[in-house]
């Protein structure tokens, strides 16, 4: 198909029909061309066939509409995919996480109102192209209630999906992404009869910052739509384009995003238990964290972190109370590690299950400090548990965990709870700019 495409358009480049430079023109390939004009120009190409065959050339950027746009991260994913698009407005509600997103993209329109307040003739206005949104988490979390559909903060998606089909220009890709568990909801169901009433071809998928190298479990559901006129040759009619994300065929993702080793994406819950070890650990736990460190596709911790004359890494020490209470419960990497375990938006104000803590310590000075360690006195548990300096990954250093530019920052006004927090609601930019590459290229 892009051999058709790209032959056709050749001739309506010696034609004079379609003027553009040299280098473009002596592309030996579809792709090349399309980078080489995505060098030259600000602007997306733009291929749809028109009578006889022939290729119609209209370069226009891609208007995004990002909904419940947080901190920016989709935004983020945009400009990291390197595809020319303008977000027309991004829509939020939380009052922190604005303020992060109008500090890191103050000239892009970001309205402050709930999404079902907004009525079809404004999302008519817009004519965007493109749908980005990660919806509230909390309804499908397994933890949480799973209030699913007749959870409250469900209802803005469900407002959306009953737009969607009334829209007068319908977008022609969508982007979703949301936590373990949404796969099973009803809204999800909801979503998806949507979708196929609507002409989308999709696909489902989970994928963790693992598969494209980064030392962090996040496993996350994603969705991605076209509309089957924009469908690409190695999607399959609707009915089969929508695998159980347990399911799915891997070898229409990204190279970059295949499924790797089971354990490094596996849930720690869903483990099962064996002999205890020096730390509230079974056998499993630490054979699963062995293969993880022993992954070399995946980087190591000591990239993501922080210069220590720039971080003033005394304050984010755990203090002695947290260390005597918590010390078994504690996810510990060092800077030499493959692994850490998900930041939720927790991190920093609880311990049990909210992120890894980091040690420069040797394995065996940490065996050594929690050998027997429910034997010892207080004051000899804080002792060794005070040799290790165990802390908190600095905010700067989640963001870099989780693919975020060193251009984003917090606005002064931003406390360090909240930036944990932003973060922890956030999603991680690099998974989302393959998925971006592979959906609007």
């Amino acid at each position: 198909m892009f051999s058709c495409i790209f032959s056709s358009y050749r001739q309506l480049v010696s034609s004079g029909e379609v003027n553009l430079s040299e280098e473009v023109l002596h592309a030996t390939s579809w792709r090349s061309c399309t980078v080489s004009l995505f060098a030259k120009t600000n602007c997306a190409l733009r291929i749809r066939a028109v009578d006889r065959g022939a290729v119609m050339c209209t370069m226009e950027s891609l208007r995004v509409l990002e909904l419940y746009s947080g901190i920016g991260g989709m935004h983020y994913a945009l400009k990291e995919s390197g595809i020319p698009c303008q977000v027309v407005v991004a829509i939020d509600i939380n009052t922190a996480t604005n303020q992060i997103y109008r500090h890191n993209f103050p000239d892009t329109p970001l309205w402050n109102k709930t999404i079902e307040g907004i009525p079809l003739e404004d999302f008519n206005k817009l004519s965007f192209d493109v749908i980005l949104m990660s919806p509230p988490c909390q309804p499908f979390t397994r933890i949480g209630l799973q209030g699913d559909i007749h959870d409250l903060r469900t209802k803005s998606f469900l407002y959306i999906l009953n737009v969607l089909p009334r829209l007068h220009r319908l977008p022609r890709f969508i982007l979703l992404e949301n936590v373990k568990g949404f796969e099973s909801s009803s809204a999800r169901n909801i979503l998806v009869k949507t979708l196929m009433e609507c002409g989308y071809t999709f696909q489902e998928i989970m994928v963790s910052p693992t598969s494209v190298g980064i030392p962090n479990s996040r496993l996350r559901y994603f969705l991605t739509a076209n509309l089957a006129t924009n469908k690409l040759s190695t999607q399959t009619k609707i009915s089969d384009a929508h695998p159980h994300p347990s399911e799915y065929d891997s070898s229409e993702l990204p190279a970059d995003l295949y499924p790797t080793h089971t354990s490094t994406c596996q849930p720690e819950e869903d483990l099962q238990g064996g002999p205890v070890l020096y730390k509230l650990e079974t056998a499993t736990d630490v054979q699963r964290k062995m293969i993880q460190n022993n992954n070399l596709s995946v980087r190591q911790i000591q990239d993501f972190l922080e210069p220590q004359m720039e971080a003033n890494l005394e304050n984010f020490l755990l203090p002695p109370k947290t260390l005597l209470r918590y010390a078994l419960l504690l996810d510990i990497v060092q800077p030499s590690s493959r692994r850490s375990v998900c930041f939720t938006k927790g991190y920093g104000r609880y311990v049990e299950g909210t992120g890894s803590v980091l040690t420069n310590c040797m394995e065996t000075e940490m065996e050594h400090a929690f050998t027997h360690l429910d034997q010892c006195s207080e004051e000899e548990k804080l002792k060794r548990l005070m040799k290790l300096k165990l802390r908190y990954f600095t905010p700067r250093e989640v963001a870099n965990l989780m693919g975020f530019p060193q251009s984003f920052c917090f606005p002064e006004q931003i406390s360090t709870r909240q930036q944990y927090k932003a973060l922890g609601n956030s999603l991680n930019v690099l998974v989302v700019t393959k998925l971006l590459q592979t959906l609007l290229s």
